[in-house]
């Protein structure tokens, strides 16, 4: 048996590596991970469905496999789904057949709202697990507070304009999109990615081996030498925070001093605004000018990626909001960009702002080399020697 003190401190790899030895069951690591949502949740309001029953006879099932010498990279593992998604979406589906086991639905905005950086259930807003007075983000909002506050390791999410990257900088953990097409998209434009939150990398790698079609591509890519890196506060158009700014560029000089990257200071990367772009193409339709301004951003894109591994930059321009919204800030202005240019990108914790409200630094990587960003990011998370 395993409490679910001991439950909640678990990696992904860590529940599936003593689910695969027999260590543990996937019985119980569920109803540890059931307990600790009946403990928690009740005021987290992370999951707006607990799916009990089915997730203790799919944990049974899961043991009867490894009885049986099945390996499963994900045994035992559970999982929340977010709601707009479902169990059925591709990326879940994938996650089960590793081994995973979904116990629940997770929160995400009231429709018809458009895209919102909150999570609502019918027992109130979701909370930000490190503060309550703040909104986790959105729209994975469910799935980044049930990870950072240890209800499940993994949750799924999509992403259509950094709804996977912007709760997981404001509730302190990883957000993962791949590059757009890797997966199938969850809209009909191609922008909104499926992708993960984790409280580590290496959950992350996990997951993308899990979902990911390609199993003769997960070594690719791999390099311990320093990596070339470009920095944007604001991608040349977006209203960052200075105090925002400042901790993610801390970090960012952290990682070029401990030997990670080296900055390519010449490169001044200034995109277009994505805006009318981004709703255009949502909305079925673009006009001539919307079409040029992909084009420019997607040719400096490129030039940029020739001479740099790397771009980073503040996941947002702005720390949590309240529970009463964003009002007129654009909480998606520095990440939507790589939605439509389909860049894969990533949230990592990068600090806090004095007022300690935690900043996300959003690493981005050429089209389709979501393997050496997760590499990276892996090596830049580690304790430094």
């Amino acid at each position: 048996m395993i409490t679910t003190h001991e439950y909640a401190a678990l990696s992904a790899r860590d529940i599936a590596k003593l689910v695969g030895c027999g260590t543990l069951t996937a019985v119980d690591v569920i109803t540890a991970a059931l307990g600790c949502i009946s403990e928690r949740d009740t005021e987290l309001r992370a999951f707006t469905e607990v799916w009990a029953e089915q997730a203790i006879a799919q944990a049974a099932h899961v043991d009867t496999q490894i009885a049986r010498g099945a390996h499963l990279p994900l045994a035992g593992v559970p999982i929340g789904v977010k709601a707009s998604e479902g169990p059925d979406s591709y990326q879940n589906r994938r996650l089960v057949a590793a081994g995973c086991v979904p116990v629940g639905a997770t929160s995400v905005p009231r429709t018809g709202t458009g895209w919102q950086t909150y999570g609502h259930t019918e027992r109130g807003p979701t909370l930000n697990p490190l503060n309550p007075a703040w909104s986790p983000g959105g729209s994975s909002a469910g799935s980044a507070a049930a990870v950072a506050a240890g209800l499940v390791p993994l949750a799924s999410g999509s992403d259509g304009a950094g709804s996977v990257r912007i709760p997981a900088a404001w509730c302190g953990i990883v957000g993962f999109k791949p590059t757009n097409g890797l997966l199938p998209a969850r809209d009909r434009a191609g922008l909104n990615s499926p992708g993960v939150l984790a409280r580590t990398v290496g959950d992350a790698v996990a997951y993308l081996d899990a979902v990911d079609d390609q199993p003769g591509v997960a070594a690719a890519s791999r390099s311990a030498s320093s990596l070339t890196a470009v920095w944007s506060a604001s991608l040349g158009y977006a209203d960052t925070d200075p105090a925002v700014a400042a901790v993610a560029r801390h970090a960012v000089d952290e990682l070029a001093a401990a030997g990670l990257i080296t900055l390519d200071e010449d490169v001044d990367l200034a995109l277009i605004d994505p805006a009318p772009a981004w709703t255009a193409l949502r909305a079925g339709s673009s006009s001539l000018g919307e079409v040029g301004a992909l084009t420019t951003n997607a040719e400096r894109l490129a030039e940029c990626f020739k001479r740099a591994d790397l771009v980073l930059t503040p996941t947002t321009p702005y720390p949590p909001h309240g529970h009463d919204g964003p009002g007129p800030r654009m909480s998606v202005a520095l990440t939507w960009a790589f939605n439509l240019s389909g860049h894969p990108a990533l949230s990592l914790p990068a600090g806090t702002t004095p007022q300690g409200q935690p900043v996300g630094l959003q690493v981005v990587a050429r089209l389709h080399s979501e393997r050496q960003l997760l590499d990276f990011a892996d090596r830049a998370t580690r304790p430094i020697p």
